[in-house]
This record gives C-alpha cells, sequence and structure tokens, in this order.
C-alpha cells in the first residue's frame, strides 16, 4: 500500500517524537493522567471528537464520516512498568523506578499515526472509527478495559469490529505475528500462605518449618504441570516470590508464596486449579503445616482472535511493503484487550522490533528494552489499512 507508506513517511518524524515524549514521562497503572492528557490534545488537533477519563484515565476518540457504515475500534495501552531504565538514550526516563519496558509508548504514538492517516482518509470509511487508549494493562486483575468497557467505550457508536497491536522483542524489526483463535493466555494470580509454627533455627524439631514446607510446596507445583495436565495442553505455574521470616537464626511461623498460572482453555484451568489444591493441601498436611490457598478474582480472559478476521488482517499486512507476515505460535503472555476482543470480533497483532546492529534485543520488560523506531510507521500504516479493510 504505497499511498499510505509514503504518506507516514512524512509524519514519522512527529510519531516518533510523541513516542520519545511520551517515554521521558511513564506513568503507572491508574495514573497516565499525563500521557492521556497529550493524547486528548493530539486528538483535537486532528479534529476528532474526544472523551477523558473514561474508567479513570482513559481517552476515546471519535473520527465522525457521517456515514452509517461498520464501526471500527483502534486500541492502545497507555501505562508504564515499577523497573528503572537501563537504557543509554537522550530520551531516557525522567522518573526514577519507572520505565516504558513493554512499549506502551510506541502503542499509543503508532495509533496517533493510525489517526492522522486515517483523518486524511475520511472518505474512504463507511463508518466511524474509535481510538481507545487504555489504561493500566499491565495491572493484571481488573486493568483498564474493563472500566472503560463499563463507561461505554464501546458503545455510541455501537463497535463492529476491535484491532490492536503489540511491539515485541521476540520477532525481527518489520515483520508481523497474527493468528487466529485462541491466542493469548488467562493469567490466574495465586497467593499460597504456608502456616507453621515457628521456633529456634537450631532446634528445627520443636517447630513445623514453614520453609522448609514452602520450598517442597515449589517443587510439588512443578509437578502439576509436568505429571498431572495434559501434556499437549499450553500451561505453565510459575512462582515467583517467596516471602518468610525476619531473621537468621528465627524460623517463622508463616511463608507467603506468589505466582501465576497461564491457560488457553476452561478445561486445562479447572483441572490445573484442583491439581494445585491437592498438591499443596497434601504436601503440607505431610509435614504438619496448615496453607491458605486464593486465586486472584476476575483475572483477563483468553485473548481470542477472531479467524474470518485474522484471515484478512494477515492479507493487509502482506501487503505492506517492506515487511514481513508470519503465522503465530500461541503465547502464554496475557492481554487486557481481550476484554474488548469479547465484546466486538477483531485481531490482535503484533509487530517485532528485534535489531541488534541498534541495540535493540532485550526482551520485553527488562530494564534494557530499546524500540527500533524504524518500525514504528508499520505499526501506523497496518492499523489504517486494517481500518480500511474493515470499513467497508
Amino acid at each position: 500500500m504505497p499511498s499510505l507508506l509514503e504518506e507516514v513517511k512524512r509524519l514519522e518524524p512527529r510519531i516518533i517524537e510523541i513516542r520519545r515524549t511520551i517515554h521521558q514521562k511513564p506513568e503507572l497503572a491508574y495514573h497516565e493522567t499525563a500521557t492521556g492528557a497529550l493524547v486528548a490534545r493530539e486528538l483535537r488537533a486532528l479534529g476528532i471528537e474526544v472523551k477523558t477519563r473514561v474508567g479513570g484515565t482513559g481517552v476515546v476518540g471519535v473520527l465522525r464520516t457521517g456515514k452509517k457504515g461498520r464501526v471500527v475500534a483502534l486500541r492502545a495501552d497507555m501505562d508504564a512498568l515499577p523497573l528503572q531504565e537501563n537504557v543509554d538514550v537522550e530520551f531516557r526516563s525522567k522518573r526514577k523506578g519507572v520505565m516504558h519496558a513493554c512499549g506502551h509508548d510506541t502503542h499509543v504514538a503508532m495509533l496517533l499515526g493510525a489517526a492522522m492517516l486515517l483523518v486524511k482518509h475520511r472518505r474512504d470509511l463507511s463508518g466511524d472509527v474509535k481510538f481507545l487508549f487504555q489504561p493500566a494493562e499491565e495491572e493484571g486483575g481488573r486493568g483498564g478495559a474493563k472500566p472503560m468497557i463499563e463507561a461505554g467505550a464501546m458503545e455510541d457508536p455501537h463497535v463492529d469490529n476491535v484491532f490492536g497491536l503489540h511491539i515485541s522483542a521476540d520477532f525481527p524489526s518489520g515483520s508481523f505475528g497474527v493468528r487466529g483463535g485462541p491466542f493469548m493466555a488467562r493469567p490466574d494470580s495465586l497467593l499460597i500462605r504456608v502456616i507453621g509454627r515457628g521456633g529456634h533455627g537450631a532446634a528445627p524439631h520443636k517447630t513445623v518449618d514453614p520453609v522448609y514446607v514452602a520450598a517442597q510446596v515449589t517443587i510439588a507445583l512443578q509437578g502439576v504441570s509436568s505429571r498431572m495436565v495434559n501434556p499437549i495442553k499450553p500451561f505453565v505455574i510459575s512462582i515467583c516470590s517467596i516471602h518468610g521470616g525476619t531473621k537468621d537464626n528465627i524460623i517463622p511461623d508463616e511463608v507467603v508464596l506468589e505466582g501465576t498460572m497461564r491457560t488457553l482453555d476452561s478445561g486445562t484451568r479447572d483441572k490445573a486449579i484442583r491439581d494445585i489444591r491437592q498438591a499443596v493441601t497434601s504436601t503440607c498436611s505431610a509435614y504438619g503445616a496448615r496453607c491458605e490457598i486464593e486465586f486472584k478474582k476476575d483475572p483477563y480472559p483468553v485473548t481470542y482472535n477472531d479467524e474470518r478476521s485474522a484471515e484478512r488482517v494477515m492479507k493487509v499486512l502482506k501487503g505492506i511493503r517492506g515487511t514481513r507476515t508470519r503465522v503465530m505460535d500461541q503465547r502464554l503472555g496475557a492481554e487486557d484487550v481481550s476484554r474488548f476482543l469479547r465484546k466486538a470480533p477483531g485481531v490482535f497483532y503484533y509487530l517485532g522490533t528485534n535489531n541488534p546492529a541498534k541495540g535493540c534485543a532485550a526482551p520485553n520488560h527488562s530494564s534494557r528494552f530499546k524500540v527500533d523506531e524504524d518500525v514504528l510507521k508499520y505499526g501506523s500504516v497496518s492499523l489504517a489499512a486494517v481500518t480500511l479493510e474493515f470499513s467497508r
């Protein structure tokens, strides 16, 4: 699609400038006020109708065409991560301990770039376009999509299709990845409290040592993955946090473990939860300890890409000169865009930014994560092109 590519090259410096501005002032989940204000200013400057504070700090833009065709929504997330940046660039984060380490700054910039393109192609649209700038994707529970949906983000006008993209260091720069069907996992967070009986570190036989029991629980949980869940079903459980004790010679009364479980279908999830409860309870009981097991309420659902829509999106992406498109494997990462995709069929796809020659090789969520900014124009073109395709 030479026309859009030629147009976006003129817009590219502005897209990069917006990205760098946001990158320098990252904001954590539910605090995206400055980012939201920037988005609102840019949309209004384009003549796009704007609503702010949608479901908290969310922003919704509506490009009205005066036509009654299909309504397409495009989504970008805005929040950063609690991480100290370790990348030597002139626009590095100015906020200690906060960094755009997952590329959400680029998502905002690319979507604003797509808005710039679509305003120029308003006559080619058969219906309105909605721009959903979402907070709190990284929060993991209630997130930001749900409050926005509850606030009416998918209505007035009613959305027929919804699309979004995510930048990734897993794939070469300028490559797109698409997959139809169940694509990304449901992320269940779990907390396990191992309750023993504390005492002196020199006399463990007079205690019920929750540190030792917690270690056995951690090992037992890997048995759920390797021996209790069907090995051909995508599944992972990881204990990522263990806390207990106050001093080197005191056995504590309690140890708390926190972790995540990822599944792509409800049957595997239900069985895994039963098996986890059994494994933890039995292990604790064997050593005389008690346990409490909690699963976080209302996690993100499985991200499901409409299969027919995915085929159409892939054809559109293959038409973008200078890029490559492939079918992606399923991923056990999770995404709040899943809630929008439950309200309207659509597709969530990936854009690679891995370019070792430019130092862009560290993974997402790393303090060394760095984006190849040459790919931003492709993200904007892809979102605009997909909108024009589905607006018919």
